[in-house]
């Protein structure tokens, strides 16, 4: 499944999934690796992806279904070698109005959810000796952000598992790295009044949002033969919002 140029159809055509990948930044991660002639695999929990891709449903806080949808890829592409975590949710309240469950949902999903793909995957990479693991991160999980207490906490955790997996799996060749965008153009800043979304682009030093496609591009590098020297390693996407960070 995919695309593949003529620059990478000489490379094996490793396997990769791309958990949330329905849309916005999972979907232009998918067609990212598949233009670098990966065969690729997409989660879903709601709405299925396009059809050019190998669609499973999955949601990432249940254990089961996280086996049975790698079980799935495994069967009709192989074991995945490049994992892409991007399955998160959102449930914004300011602290003192934040739910107890509202906030260990978002933990459950966007953290606890990551470490269950990632723990699924790690058997077949140590075992094939290779894999690239991006995490997609945000930038508030380094800044903080009023009323995203829960979603920043996630977001954080992320760097902490990452750097714990790559000093474990650095011998077995696995690299693992966090991207951290920052505003991008999805239907999360879609729910924002033209007010708010003036006051974010504002406090971005390019002065813009960013695509889908900016964030796709530097988890393709990260996925890529030519990133083999960086685990470990957090890269923002995000107009120089989070500079110095």
């Amino acid at each position: 499944m995919g695309i593949i140029d003529s620059e990478t159809a000489a490379n094996p055509r490793r396997v990769a999934l791309v958990t949330g990948g329905a849309a916005g930044i999972g979907l232009a991660c998918a067609d990212a690796l598949a233009s670098q002639g990966c065969q690729v695999a997409i989660t879903y929990r709601s709405s299925p992806p396009p059809a050019q891709y190998l669609a499973v449903r999955c949601d990432v806080t249940s254990a089961q279904e996280v086996d049975a949808a790698f079980k799935e890829v495994e069967d009709k592409l192989g074991a995945p070698e490049i994992l892409v975590s991007n399955a998160g949710i959102t449930r914004d309240s300011l602290m003192l109005r934040m739910k107890e469950a509202d906030f260990t949902d978002v933990i459950d999903a966007n953290l606890s959810g990551a470490w269950r793909v990632v723990n699924r995957a790690l058997k077949a990479m140590s075992r094939a000796r290779f894999g690239r693991i991006v995490f997609i991160s945000s930038v508030v999980g380094f800044t903080g952000n009023a009323g995203q207490s829960n979603y920043a906490a996630s977001k954080a955790g992320l760097l902490g598992l990452a750097r714990s997996l790559a000093q474990e799996y650095a011998s077995r060749n696995i690299c693992a790295n966090v991207v951290a965008p920052g505003p991008i153009q999805t239907a999360m800043l879609d729910k924002l009044s033209p007010k708010q979304l003036e006051e974010i682009v504002g406090a971005v030093p390019l002065g813009r949002c960013g695509t889908p496609a900016d964030v796709a591009a530097v988890v393709g590098f990260l996925a890529s033969e030519a990133a083999s020297y960086i685990t470990g390693a957090v890269i923002p996407v995000d107009g120089g919002l989070g500079m110095g960070l």
